[in-house]
């Protein structure tokens, strides 16, 4: 797996997941803005394989701003002041500029190869637009983004990883073969408890996931959607989605996304009856999260962050 995020909680929960489960092999991490600059995410992804003992893992410098020509908007109300909640990694700040260095993993995992995209889709459009041909060497591509006929997270129709660079997330959507989107549909219920919290924290396989999850629940998620039991962990459920397939109920489309105004970010697919390709320009089908089974979500996240066996 080659994965591209911009790593603030929600991509650490992710990277934690794969780090305990034995079904996923990450080879790369491509650091890119979004929650939080650049700079502070390639520290954050640094800090993070430090912890773990696995420097050996390959980090690239990914995206330092959208192709929309804008200044990137970042969220440290959400992810914290380093992208990291409460937590401050303690490493110096350290610029890569190694971003085509990624084609050499590519052309070596040849037909192997899953690409989980997490963030903004800047990085990901770039190797579209250079490398076509050689991204068809790439296996499937799993993608958080996006909300389709639900409402958004940064605006009333728009998820903030296709608000963030829409230009590149319609060059993804256009170019992508074998394409999987976890939009909002399915990631704004996956929901991790407090008390699944502590109890992952009193197992002790991570140190990381509970001021993690306990500053995104008390200093976000509560006060923005009240009410809500727990927080959503988008980009874990879509890194989980490689090996757990089953947990979702798929719809077929092409899908566009409006680059303007205030429907920008906005996600269209056809949900009719009637499919209309031609209203698609000949972009090709991805398939569509639009349900999730909590049960197998809930037994499959706990099982892997205690290393006991759970059942809803």
């Amino acid at each position: 797996m080659l994965f591209f995020g911009d790593v603030g909680i929600d991509d650490t929960i992710a990277l934690i997941y794969a780090r305990l489960t034995d079904k996923i092999d990450i080879v790369g991490i491509v650091a890119d803005y979004g929650n939080a600059p650049k700079i502070e995410t390639i520290r954050n992804v640094r800090y993070l394989l430090q912890s773990v003992g696995r420097e050996d893992i390959k980090v690239f410098g990914g995206a330092e701003h959208p192709m929309t020509s804008e200044a990137p908007t970042f969220y440290p109300e959400i992810h914290g002041p380093f992208g990291l909640g409460p937590i401050e990694p303690g490493l110096e700040i350290e610029k890569l500029e190694n971003f085509f260095e990624v084609i050499h993993l590519i052309e070596k995992y040849k037909n192997e190869l899953i690409i989980v995209n997490t963030g903004r889709l800047t990085s990901l459009a770039t190797l579209f637009l250079l490398y076509e041909e050689m991204m068809r060497n790439v296996h499937s591509y799993y993608i958080m983004g996006g909300a389709f006929l639900y409402p958004g997270n940064v605006s009333p129709v728009a998820e903030a990883n296709f608000y963030g660079d829409p230009i590149a997330a319609n060059v993804v959507m256009r170019y992508a073969k074998g394409g999987s989107i976890f939009p909002l549909n399915v990631t704004q219920n996956a929901i991790v408890t407090p008390e699944m919290t502590n109890y992952i924290h009193y197992k002790g396989k991570t140190k990381f996931l509970k001021p993690l999850l306990d500053y995104y629940f008390f200093q976000f998620y509560q006060k923005k959607v009240p009410g809500i039991k727990g927080s959503p962990v988008h980009d874990a459920l879509t890194l989980m989605a490689v090996i757990q397939n089953d947990m979702f109920t798929y719809y077929q489309s092409a899908v566009v996304i409006n680059t303007a105004n205030a429907a920008r970010g906005q996600s269209i697919a056809d949900f009719r009856m009637t499919y209309t390709p031609e209203l698609f320009d000949g972009r090709p089908k991805h398939r569509i999260a639009i349900d999730l089974n909590y049960e197998r979500f809930y037994t499959d996240f706990m099982s892997v962050m205690t290393g006991e066996q759970f059942y809803y």
